[in-house]
């Protein structure tokens, strides 16, 4: 038997994690993949897994202390099985479950024993009434940790950021006709589907090279300027949005492969940190919405919204046609971007998309 040592995941430089809840306490024996504690972060809530089978002989740090990465936590007593400690984002239930919620009711009000006699002009006979009120109740439960985390740092946002947001629509039919044509080759020769995200990324990175104040950051009143282009791709139905690190040296199957592997991680909750911080700018799909204003991701200055897309009337040189049409959002900070600049960097999204073959000739 051997003491082996449980270390906090190495987070961002310089960053932090608040302990939330020991799941274990000393003396107790744990399985290899048991959850030992929940840690918060300023992006997301990670669960610290025990590395291998064996009993918690020490716990370093208390709840509520702040833990720096790779700072050991507790003393595992086990084999000499050496092991690469999972983190796992914690995914945002849909619903939330409490054996503790507490119900009110109000009390049901009824007169059936009591007859009142009511005076009317219209009625001369006296007559029974019966009056109840319907059974409501109320169920209270409280907010998981992330949600918490998510609500304080949505606030942070507003108030920290001038939010402004600027739309437009773009046709998509150049972009659907291009996919349904390459469809099964590019899938045959690559393994991974042609899909509009990868297009979308390759327009993004190339509108942030014409345009470099959009792919900034505000940081003690300094505006950081990234030369490099980590795209943030939001999973909504994880709520979390991993990053395509140098996205702009990806081709359209290297963004499609990361893409599909980040997803089916996240729904195995097994992204890691790396994956989830340093991102420059975000793509956010509401594939389910026709409209939205994202809020920014802090400290990112910028957000583009993508949406469903929708056969619709268009005019196109005098006629009234019907074409697939997508509106988009880009959400920016005033404080540094100018109302034209955001305008001209959506511009420009939507005549790459609505002539692709500028994206492959990088024009």
């Amino acid at each position: 038997m051997s003491n082996v040592e449980i270390k906090l995941p190495v987070l961002a430089a310089k960053s932090t994690a608040k302990l939330l809840n020991w799941q274990k306490k000393i003396g107790d024996v744990v399985k290899e993949g048991e959850r030992l504690i929940e840690v918060e972060t300023d992006k997301v809530i990670l669960e610290v897994l025990a590395s291998q089978n064996g009993k918690i002989t020490k716990l370093l740090k208390e709840n509520n202390e702040y833990v720096s990465g790779g700072e050991t936590i507790a003393i595992l007593e086990g084999n000499n099985t050496k092991f690469k400690l999972p983190t796992i984002p914690k995914q945002l239930p849909s619903s939330i479950e409490v054996n503790t919620a507490t119900k009110v009711s109000e009390s049901k009000i009824s007169d059936t024993e009591n007859n009142i006699n009511l005076q009317s002009d219209n009625m001369q006979n006296n007559i029974d009434c019966k009056s109840s009120l319907p059974s409501r109740t109320e169920e209270r439960i409280p907010m998981t940790h992330s949600r918490i985390q998510l609500a304080k740092l949505l606030l942070k946002t507003q108030t920290e950021h001038v939010i402004s947001t600027v739309f437009d629509e773009v046709n998509m039919r150049n972009i659907k006709d291009l996919c349904a044509k390459y469809k099964q080759s590019f899938e045959k020769q690559h393994g991974t589907k042609l899909e509009v995200i990868s297009f979308f990324t390759k327009a993004v990175v190339m509108a942030l090279k014409k345009f470099p104040i959009i792919n900034t950051s505000i940081i003690n009143n300094d505006i950081v300027y990234h030369n490099y282009y980590n795209i943030g791709i939001t999973i909504n139905n994880f709520n979390v949005t991993p990053i395509l690190h140098n996205a702009d040296n990806m081709s359209f199957a290297d963004i499609e492969k990361n893409i599909v592997d980040l997803t089916k991680r996240a729904d195995n909750a097994k992204l890691t940190m790396e994956e989830l911080t340093g991102g420059t700018f975000t793509i956010t799909n509401m594939s389910s919405s026709m409209l939205s204003t994202p809020i920014l991701n802090s400290p990112q200055n910028a957000i583009l919204g993508i949406h469903n897309i929708v056969e619709r009337p268009v005019a196109e040189n005098g006629q009234v046609v019907i074409h697939p049409m997508m509106f988009v959002a880009l959400s920016y900070d005033q404080r540094l971007i100018d109302n034209n600049e955001a305008v001209q960097f959506l511009v420009t999204i939507k005549n790459l998309l609505e002539d692709p073959y500028r994206l492959l000739l990088e024009i």
